[in-house]
């Protein structure tokens, strides 16, 4: 018999970080724990407020919920929570961890065994000018080749002239520029600033206006000067042919993929396998989840063999997140086997 309980646990950031739907100070996150005899297994179910489409009234008793019925398995446990994106991946962890003789290496593989790494890209947060010139400072000085930049929630003319001292300094076959409004363009004139954005080398924008306006979507996707990655307009979709239907409406030129927002390893799978049939190119993110969840992702990546950056290494965002052997290193994820997981931490979980 499997037996299995759930935690609450609270991420507070080091400095208050932007995005275009407001500052972050910390992140509520829950970690589902199973055992059978002396065998454990650990999943992290990470919820974005505001993003994820996780009912967070009814959360804590869906938990419990599959606290009470773990023995039904993973897949009937799945199927029963597709209203609850995140906790789907925290039960696929959860029972893969559980099967593992380390419930912490999940996937084993190079990168767990052999140290070989995922390229990422160094996130930028959205800030005040002096501060997000020192982040891309930082970026550049630790080697990074890839940089995101989280844009729509300053002047927006202000954030044309960061990216213009960067491409000063730095050519496209220096460094690859992303960009991520998180929809906060307005639909009318969202093209007018990708034109603008253009005149950067831009390597892709991530979701430039809202979801859930497919028309204006497809539009812009037809008509845009930059390439455009699908991000949030993924969340929410569970059905396989409504999946299918978007992709084949929208025809966006990227898709990302949020494994706690979007069914964990499932969920993220059906969407890999249809971008591949309409031959649109994809990357993997992670959603600010701790090290735990971020080591869950991080294996599976590595075993998709995707060459291009993916968006991982969220975990120095905090300063209460789990000691591990994830390390980031001139642009690239490490699994350092030299640095130990935090003593006796699925026991910690459990009292």
């Amino acid at each position: 018999m499997i037996q299995a309980q759930y935690k609450k646990y609270v991420l507070q950031f080091k400095r208050p970080s932007g995005t275009s739907r407001g500052i972050l100070t910390q992140k509520e996150t829950w970690f589902l724990i199973v055992r059978e005899g002396n065998h454990f297994g650990v999943g992290e179910c990470g919820v974005l407020k505001g993003l994820s489409v996780d009912n967070e009234a009814d959360y804590e008793e869906q938990l419990k919920w599959v606290c009470a019925n773990v023995n039904l398995g993973q897949d009937a446990l799945w199927e029963a929570l597709v209203n609850f994106p995140s906790i789907q991946f925290g039960v696929e962890q959860a029972f893969i961890s559980l099967k593992r003789p380390d419930p912490l290496v999940l996937f084993p593989s190079a990168f767990t065994d052999k140290e070989r790494p995922i390229p990422i890209n160094g996130l930028v947060w959205m800030g005040d000018e002096h501060f997000m010139h020192e982040q891309i400072a930082q970026k550049l000085k630790a080697g990074f080749r890839c940089i995101k930049m989280k844009i729509g929630a300053i002047d927006f003319e202000t954030e044309l002239q960061l990216l213009a001292s960067i491409r000063k300094q730095y050519q496209k076959d220096v460094i690859e520029l992303r960009v991520d409004a998180n929809g906060a363009f307005d639909k009318e004139d969202a093209l007018k600033k990708l034109e603008a954005l253009a005149s950067y080398d831009i390597h892709s924008i991530e979701q430039p206006i809202a979801p859930k306006n497919d028309v204006h979507m497809a539009k812009l996707c037809s008509q845009t000067p930059i390439p455009i990655a699908l991000d949030e307009e993924l969340i929410g979709i569970t059905n396989y042919n409504a999946k299918k239907d978007l992709l084949n409406t929208i025809k966006p030129q990227y898709i990302i993929l949020k494994p706690s927002l979007i069914g964990g390893y499932k969920g993220a799978g059906e969407w890999i396998s249809l971008a591949n049939d309409l031959n649109i190119p994809w990357w993997v993110t992670s959603a600010l989840e701790s090290n735990i969840g971020l080591n869950a992702i991080a294996q599976w990546t590595y075993t998709l063999n995707n060459p291009l950056p993916q968006g991982l290494g969220t975990g120095s965002l905090y300063t209460n997140n789990f000691d591990s052997p994830l390390t980031v290193s001139a642009g690239k994820l490490y699994y350092r086997k030299v640095v130990p997981w935090q003593k006796n931490l699925i026991a910690k979980l459990c009292t």
